[in-house]
């Protein structure tokens, strides 16, 4: 034999004996990703952009006197469920929670709005005050109270339901007379029973929605309406401690209208500390008209069925939720973000199913997790570019001096990515990777060094990383 024959019988040796090993060890050359070409990003200290309140969740209708064992969650479960929501080392690390507020302090007419009041409390409020107290031993100290409707008799249909307007304001003359102060004392007196259990409200809305008639409770207000209404209720809150957030939209364009009419108005401009909006009619395109705070209070993906998967282009899944927050940050410069409900039941589009003595986490979850574990109350918003459009990336730093950087790829394929850190306060430290795709939820990946302000890391395909570094 030839040496040129035994040369081409090793090569062929040679090519199918790799091709045997890489099918062993799961990838073919038609399956293998290919990463894209390498990519730069520039994370900038100086460009200073919003502040961060931080990240939230609500348990309203019932569903926290559920989480505490109504339907038979155990008491080591329902520790495992506050554990993923706000634990900081292991699960999400929310650390805002949002509680509703309904007719239950006051659930009949005391006689007209200028008879005495006939406040009543159970200290249960449907099971948030506990969650409440939960969240705080977790150390949580934002509790923003919101308000869907007045009760059903100080308002023009007589009913919590189905919209209605609060009687007084304009263009809602009532027979029962004018309930305007008597419903802004009634969302404080509300506010002063969590004090007694040991709950500050920091932050209190008087509406939810506004712009929507459920048929559940509801309150219609036009944006001259609330705007009329801050001037009676902000004065009240803001003497009794908290800060007033109005309105609470239904879509985010739609915020845009009630924000604008609030600071059109010298009065409620001064009076309002937080505008909020919700992202259901539509999502976050742009910053809110108005230099206040801004909270994304309330969405949760549209779906007919339990759905715990990462990318399954659902619209539902974690990664449709991961691009959510990023926009809210990155496009509206939000300030805070709360999601709909932490856990629920059914076919609910929650971060945690509860089902009797179980629970199921979705990847929803974790979409969140890689945000607010990471981005602390007090953190700022920094520059962070990239010339990669499938590269969604955001930067911030903490108040002890770390900086916290978010990369979602969107792209199909992994992405090389070098980042220049320019005027964090050092040049040299660790970057830790957390990994959320659909096989890694929050994980904690090998760490990266930092050497002259610079680092380099691989993004995988469609997937969510943080980066936590320090000197």
């Amino acid at each position: 034999m030839n040496g040129r024959i035994m040369m081409r019988r090793l090569r062929k040796w040679t090519v199918t004996s790799l091709a045997v090993l890489l099918t062993v060890a799961g990838v073919t050359a038609a399956t293998r990703p290919e990463a894209r070409a390498a990519t730069t990003a520039t994370i900038n200290g100086s460009t200073t952009l919003q502040p961060i309140d931080g990240f939230g969740f609500s348990e309203h209708f019932g569903r926290a006197d559920i989480m505490r064992g109504s339907q038979g969650l155990s008491a080591p479960k329902q520790r495992e469920v506050l554990d993923l929501l706000l634990n900081r080392s292991t699960g999400a690390g929310l650390s805002i929670l949002r509680l509703g507020i309904d007719s239950g302090i006051q659930p009949t007419d005391p006689g007209g709005p200028n008879a005495t009041p006939k406040y009543v409390w159970d200290r249960q409020d449907k099971g948030q005050v506990w969650l409440a107290q939960q969240a705080k031993a977790y150390g949580v100290n934002r509790f923003y109270g919101d308000a869907w409707t007045a009760p059903g008799y100080m308002k023009t249909n007589g009913t919590d339901a189905n919209g209605g307007t609060l009687c007084g304001l304009a263009g809602a003359t009532c027979a029962s007379g004018d309930w305007r102060k008597a419903y802004a004392d009634y969302l404080v007196q509300w506010a002063k029973f969590y004090g007694q259990e040991g709950i500050r409200i920091t932050d209190l809305g008087f509406t939810n929605e506004p712009d929507y008639t459920a048929t559940y409770d509801s309150m219609r207000l036009t944006p001259a309406q609330a705007v009329e209404f801050t001037k009676v209720f902000g004065p009240i809150a803001n003497a009794a401690g908290h800060k007033v957030v109005c309105c609470d939209s239904f879509g985010w364009n739609q915020q845009k209208n009630y924000t604008s009419a609030i600071e059109a108005d010298a009065t409620a401009r001064g009076l309002v500390a937080t505008h909020a909006g919700h992202t259901y009619a539509s999502p976050v395109d742009g910053p809110l008209p108005t230099q206040k705070r801004t909270w994304m209070s309330e969405w949760s993906p549209n779906g007919t069925t339990w759905n715990e998967a990462w990318d399954d282009g659902s619209g539902y899944d974690g990664f449709t939720v991961a691009s959510a927050v990023h926009d809210a940050l990155t496009k509206g410069n939000t300030n805070g973000y709360i999601y709909w409900y932490g856990a629920s039941v059914g076919a609910t589009r929650g971060m945690i199913q509860l089902d009797g003595d179980n629970y199921r986490v979705s990847k929803r979850l974790w979409a969140i997790a890689n945000y607010s574990r990471f981005v602390r109350p007090g953190a700022t918003r920094i520059g962070a570019t990239t010339p990669d459009a499938g590269l969604k990336l955001s930067a911030f730093r903490n108040t002890d001096g770390s900086v916290t950087v978010v990369a979602l790829n969107a792209a199909t394929s992994a992405t090389q990515v070098s980042y220049s850190l320019r005027n964090i306060g050092f040049t040299t430290g660790t970057a830790t990777p957390y990994l959320t795709n659909g096989s890694n939820s929050t994980a904690r990946q090998s760490a990266v060094p930092v050497t002259g302000g610079s680092l380099s890391a691989t993004v995988p395909a469609r997937s969510l990383v943080t980066y936590t570094i320090k000197r």
